[in-house]
Protein backbone atom coordinates (compact mmCIF):
# COMPACT_ATOMS: atom_id res chain seq x y z
CA UNK A 1 0.00 0.00 0.00
CA UNK A 2 1.42 3.11 -1.14
CA UNK A 3 1.52 5.87 1.18
CA UNK A 4 1.26 10.45 -0.45
CA UNK A 5 2.68 13.07 0.92
CA UNK A 6 -0.07 16.03 0.56
CA UNK A 7 1.09 19.08 1.19
CA UNK A 8 -1.41 22.30 2.72
CA UNK A 9 -1.79 24.78 0.66
CA UNK A 10 -1.94 28.80 1.85
CA UNK A 11 -5.55 29.11 1.69
CA UNK A 12 -6.07 26.02 4.48
CA UNK A 13 -3.91 27.31 7.13
CA UNK A 14 -3.57 29.73 9.27
CA UNK A 15 -0.49 33.21 8.81
CA UNK A 16 2.47 31.71 10.44
CA UNK A 17 3.78 34.45 13.00
CA UNK A 18 6.80 35.18 15.72
CA UNK A 19 3.84 33.45 18.31
CA UNK A 20 3.60 30.39 16.56
CA UNK A 21 7.68 30.14 16.15
CA UNK A 22 7.45 30.53 20.11
CA UNK A 23 4.44 27.76 20.37
CA UNK A 24 6.65 25.01 18.18
CA UNK A 25 9.31 25.23 20.29
CA UNK A 26 7.34 24.66 23.95
CA UNK A 27 5.34 22.00 22.08
CA UNK A 28 8.95 20.24 20.57
CA UNK A 29 7.58 20.72 17.22
CA UNK A 30 10.28 21.28 14.77
CA UNK A 31 9.78 24.44 12.63
CA UNK A 32 10.94 24.32 8.93
CA UNK A 33 12.38 27.35 6.85
CA UNK A 34 13.95 27.84 3.38
CA UNK A 35 15.21 30.38 1.49
CA UNK A 36 13.12 31.94 -2.02
CA UNK A 37 14.05 35.14 -4.20
CA UNK A 38 11.26 35.16 -6.18
CA UNK A 39 7.54 34.44 -6.90
CA UNK A 40 7.23 31.11 -8.40
CA UNK A 41 9.51 29.52 -5.81
CA UNK A 42 7.61 31.18 -2.56
CA UNK A 43 4.35 29.72 -4.10
CA UNK A 44 5.94 26.50 -3.94
CA UNK A 45 7.55 26.65 -1.00
CA UNK A 46 3.83 27.99 0.68
CA UNK A 47 2.14 24.67 -1.16
CA UNK A 48 4.36 22.34 0.59
CA UNK A 49 3.45 23.89 4.15
CA UNK A 50 6.73 25.45 5.02
CA UNK A 51 6.48 27.31 8.47
CA UNK A 52 8.76 30.53 7.16
CA UNK A 53 10.80 32.08 3.66
CA UNK A 54 14.18 33.88 4.19
CA UNK A 55 14.98 36.22 1.28
CA UNK A 56 18.63 35.55 2.17
CA UNK A 57 21.40 37.71 1.04
CA UNK A 58 22.66 34.55 -0.03
CA UNK A 59 20.52 35.44 -3.28
CA UNK A 60 24.00 37.54 -3.88
CA UNK A 61 25.38 34.05 -4.79
CA UNK A 62 22.99 31.59 -5.99
CA UNK A 63 20.81 34.56 -7.73
CA UNK A 64 23.12 37.32 -8.91
CA UNK A 65 26.11 35.22 -9.21
CA UNK A 66 28.63 37.25 -6.79
CA UNK A 67 31.82 35.64 -5.05
CA UNK A 68 30.13 36.33 -1.61
CA UNK A 69 26.86 37.92 0.00
CA UNK A 70 28.57 41.32 0.68
CA UNK A 71 28.13 43.28 -2.29
CA UNK A 72 24.10 42.82 -2.76
CA UNK A 73 21.84 45.84 -2.18
CA UNK A 74 19.24 46.86 0.04
CA UNK A 75 17.54 47.90 -3.63
CA UNK A 76 18.08 44.02 -4.65
CA UNK A 77 17.25 42.61 -1.12
CA UNK A 78 13.86 44.97 -1.47
CA UNK A 79 13.24 43.70 -4.96
CA UNK A 80 13.60 40.10 -4.52
CA UNK A 81 11.40 40.33 -1.14
CA UNK A 82 8.76 41.73 -2.72
CA UNK A 83 8.27 39.23 -5.27
CA UNK A 84 8.56 36.46 -2.60
CA UNK A 85 5.59 38.63 -0.86
CA UNK A 86 3.67 38.56 -3.98
CA UNK A 87 4.10 34.18 -3.96
CA UNK A 88 3.25 33.27 -0.39
CA UNK A 89 1.03 34.26 2.16
CA UNK A 90 1.05 31.60 5.38
CA UNK A 91 4.70 31.45 6.18
CA UNK A 92 6.35 34.05 8.23
CA UNK A 93 8.46 36.10 6.00
CA UNK A 94 11.72 37.47 6.87
CA UNK A 95 14.23 39.49 5.01
CA UNK A 96 17.44 39.68 5.62
CA UNK A 97 19.37 42.45 6.36
CA UNK A 98 22.48 42.85 4.01
CA UNK A 99 26.32 44.02 4.80
CA UNK A 100 26.39 47.71 5.87
CA UNK A 101 22.34 48.20 6.18
CA UNK A 102 22.94 47.65 9.77
CA UNK A 103 26.13 47.73 11.23
CA UNK A 104 27.19 51.69 10.62
CA UNK A 105 24.50 53.38 13.25
CA UNK A 106 21.56 51.86 15.23
CA UNK A 107 19.15 54.77 13.66
CA UNK A 108 20.09 52.98 10.04
CA UNK A 109 19.56 49.98 11.06
CA UNK A 110 16.41 51.02 12.45
CA UNK A 111 15.26 52.61 8.69
CA UNK A 112 16.32 49.47 6.67
CA UNK A 113 14.54 47.61 8.89
CA UNK A 114 11.44 49.14 8.52
CA UNK A 115 11.95 49.01 4.56
CA UNK A 116 11.71 45.84 4.53
CA UNK A 117 8.32 45.31 5.87
CA UNK A 118 7.05 49.11 4.33
CA UNK A 119 8.57 48.51 0.72
CA UNK A 120 9.35 44.82 1.01
CA UNK A 121 6.44 43.00 2.10
CA UNK A 122 8.29 40.77 4.96
CA UNK A 123 7.17 40.40 8.49
CA UNK A 124 10.22 40.27 9.89
CA UNK A 125 14.40 40.76 9.53
CA UNK A 126 17.16 38.96 10.29
CA UNK A 127 20.49 40.39 11.23
CA UNK A 128 24.49 38.43 12.01
CA UNK A 129 25.86 39.26 14.76
CA UNK A 130 25.84 38.92 18.78
CA UNK A 131 26.74 41.62 21.64
CA UNK A 132 27.83 44.27 19.08
CA UNK A 133 23.82 44.06 17.69
CA UNK A 134 22.00 44.55 21.04
CA UNK A 135 21.29 47.99 20.87
CA UNK A 136 20.10 47.53 17.18
CA UNK A 137 18.04 44.85 18.18
CA UNK A 138 16.64 46.82 20.89
CA UNK A 139 15.60 49.62 18.75
CA UNK A 140 14.01 47.63 16.21
CA UNK A 141 11.62 45.43 18.17
CA UNK A 142 11.08 48.47 20.32
CA UNK A 143 9.70 50.06 16.82
CA UNK A 144 7.67 46.53 16.64
CA UNK A 145 9.74 44.85 14.11
CA UNK A 146 10.50 41.24 14.90
CA UNK A 147 14.11 40.50 14.57
CA UNK A 148 15.54 36.78 13.80
CA UNK A 149 19.70 36.72 15.24
CA UNK A 150 22.53 34.65 13.64
CA UNK A 151 25.30 33.91 15.15
CA UNK A 152 27.71 31.11 14.57
CA UNK A 153 29.44 31.04 10.73
CA UNK A 154 28.04 34.99 9.59
CA UNK A 155 28.86 35.56 6.33
CA UNK A 156 29.20 39.06 5.74
CA UNK A 157 32.32 38.30 8.39
CA UNK A 158 33.82 35.66 6.15
CA UNK A 159 36.58 38.32 5.69
CA UNK A 160 37.01 38.78 9.58
CA UNK A 161 36.17 35.11 10.17
CA UNK A 162 39.10 33.98 7.93
CA UNK A 163 36.48 32.34 5.63
CA UNK A 164 33.70 30.48 5.80
CA UNK A 165 34.90 28.34 9.03
CA UNK A 166 32.41 26.17 11.39
CA UNK A 167 32.48 28.66 14.99
CA UNK A 168 32.46 27.71 18.43
CA UNK A 169 35.09 24.49 18.15
CA UNK A 170 36.51 26.10 21.33
CA UNK A 171 35.62 26.19 25.05
CA UNK A 172 35.45 29.78 24.92
CA UNK A 173 34.41 30.59 21.88
CA UNK A 174 31.55 28.31 22.51
CA UNK A 175 30.94 30.11 25.82
CA UNK A 176 30.66 33.52 24.02
CA UNK A 177 28.63 32.09 21.30
CA UNK A 178 26.12 31.04 24.75
CA UNK A 179 26.63 34.32 25.59
CA UNK A 180 25.54 36.68 22.68
CA UNK A 181 22.51 34.05 22.39
CA UNK A 182 21.34 34.89 25.93
CA UNK A 183 22.05 38.72 24.78
CA UNK A 184 20.11 38.37 21.77
CA UNK A 185 17.47 37.05 23.69
CA UNK A 186 17.84 39.68 25.95
CA UNK A 187 17.77 42.03 23.36
CA UNK A 188 14.15 40.95 22.01
CA UNK A 189 14.55 38.84 19.22
CA UNK A 190 12.04 36.46 18.73
CA UNK A 191 14.58 33.56 17.35
CA UNK A 192 17.98 32.68 16.60
CA UNK A 193 19.88 30.96 13.49
CA UNK A 194 23.12 29.10 14.06
CA UNK A 195 24.92 28.84 11.27
CA UNK A 196 28.04 25.96 11.16
CA UNK A 197 27.95 25.38 15.37
CA UNK A 198 29.03 22.01 16.88
CA UNK A 199 25.65 20.40 17.28
CA UNK A 200 26.36 19.48 20.88
CA UNK A 201 26.94 23.33 21.95
CA UNK A 202 24.26 24.20 19.32
CA UNK A 203 21.51 21.72 21.03
CA UNK A 204 23.35 23.41 24.77
CA UNK A 205 22.26 26.92 23.25
CA UNK A 206 18.48 25.85 22.43
CA UNK A 207 17.84 24.27 25.55
CA UNK A 208 18.77 27.20 27.88
CA UNK A 209 17.27 29.96 26.06
CA UNK A 210 13.63 30.40 25.46
CA UNK A 211 13.79 31.73 22.07
CA UNK A 212 13.59 29.42 19.03
CA UNK A 213 16.99 28.32 17.53
CA UNK A 214 17.19 27.86 13.76
CA UNK A 215 20.05 25.29 12.66
CA UNK A 216 22.25 25.23 9.81
CA UNK A 217 24.78 22.25 10.14
CA UNK A 218 24.43 23.01 13.32
CA UNK A 219 23.04 19.21 14.16
CA UNK A 220 19.49 18.16 15.19
CA UNK A 221 19.53 19.48 18.22
CA UNK A 222 17.91 22.97 17.30
CA UNK A 223 14.22 24.03 17.44
CA UNK A 224 14.29 23.94 13.69
CA UNK A 225 16.25 23.91 10.40
CA UNK A 226 16.74 26.08 7.55
CA UNK A 227 18.95 25.40 4.06
CA UNK A 228 19.40 27.67 1.11
CA UNK A 229 16.62 26.53 -1.67
CA UNK A 230 19.16 26.67 -4.63
CA UNK A 231 21.63 23.94 -2.08
CA UNK A 232 18.58 21.79 -1.66
CA UNK A 233 17.39 21.55 -5.50
CA UNK A 234 20.99 21.02 -6.75
CA UNK A 235 20.65 24.64 -8.38
CA UNK A 236 23.99 26.05 -7.35
CA UNK A 237 26.83 24.27 -8.97
CA UNK A 238 29.92 26.39 -7.54
CA UNK A 239 29.75 24.04 -4.12
CA UNK A 240 27.60 22.61 -1.34
CA UNK A 241 28.21 22.68 1.61
CA UNK A 242 28.57 19.60 4.14
CA UNK A 243 25.64 20.44 5.87
CA UNK A 244 23.67 20.65 3.08
CA UNK A 245 21.26 17.27 1.86
CA UNK A 246 20.88 17.68 -1.86
CA UNK A 247 16.97 16.48 -2.49
CA UNK A 248 17.27 17.11 -6.00
CA UNK A 249 19.94 17.71 -8.82
CA UNK A 250 17.75 20.30 -11.33
CA UNK A 251 20.90 21.99 -12.61
CA UNK A 252 21.70 18.58 -14.57
CA UNK A 253 17.61 18.37 -15.21
CA UNK A 254 17.95 21.93 -16.27
CA UNK A 255 21.59 21.18 -18.56
CA UNK A 256 19.20 17.90 -19.75
CA UNK A 257 16.44 20.21 -21.35
CA UNK A 258 18.73 22.91 -22.29
CA UNK A 259 20.50 20.34 -24.74
CA UNK A 260 17.78 18.83 -25.74
CA UNK A 261 16.55 22.03 -26.60
CA UNK A 262 19.06 22.83 -28.91
CA UNK A 263 19.27 19.53 -30.38
CA UNK A 264 15.55 19.72 -31.42
CA UNK A 265 15.65 23.53 -32.87
CA UNK A 266 19.59 22.34 -35.20
CA UNK A 267 17.67 18.85 -36.46
CA UNK A 268 14.51 21.58 -37.14
CA UNK A 269 12.23 18.56 -35.09
CA UNK A 270 10.87 22.15 -32.66
CA UNK A 271 8.70 23.68 -33.65
CA UNK A 272 6.69 20.94 -34.89
CA UNK A 273 3.08 21.22 -36.19
CA UNK A 274 1.33 21.12 -32.56
CA UNK A 275 3.37 24.36 -32.15
CA UNK A 276 2.58 26.20 -34.61
CA UNK A 277 0.01 28.83 -35.59
CA UNK A 278 -1.51 28.66 -39.34
CA UNK A 279 -3.58 30.90 -41.64
CA UNK A 280 -6.77 29.26 -43.40
CA UNK A 281 -6.24 27.87 -46.52
CA UNK A 282 -8.27 30.67 -47.99
CA UNK A 283 -7.13 33.58 -45.93
CA UNK A 284 -3.28 32.46 -47.14
CA UNK A 285 -4.91 32.52 -50.60
CA UNK A 286 -6.39 35.60 -50.35
CA UNK A 287 -3.33 37.20 -48.58
CA UNK A 288 -0.80 36.00 -51.66
CA UNK A 289 -3.50 37.53 -54.14
CA UNK A 290 -3.07 40.86 -52.04
CA UNK A 291 0.83 41.10 -52.13
CA UNK A 292 1.15 39.90 -56.30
Amino acid sequence: MSTTTVSTTSSQRKKVTTLTFRQKKERGEPITMLTAYDYPTAMAIDKAGIDSILVGDSLAMVVLGYENTLPVTMDEMLHHARAVARGAKAPLLVGDMPFMSYQVSVEEALRNAGRFLQQGGMDAVKLEGGRERADAVRAITGAGIPVMGHLGLTPQSVHQLGGFRAQGKTASAAKRLLEDAQILEEAGAFSLVLEAVPARLAEYISKHISIPTIGIGAGAGCDGQVLVTHDLLGLFERFTPKFVRQYANLHETMNKAFTEYLNDVNTKQFPAAEHTVEMTDEEWAAFQKEVK
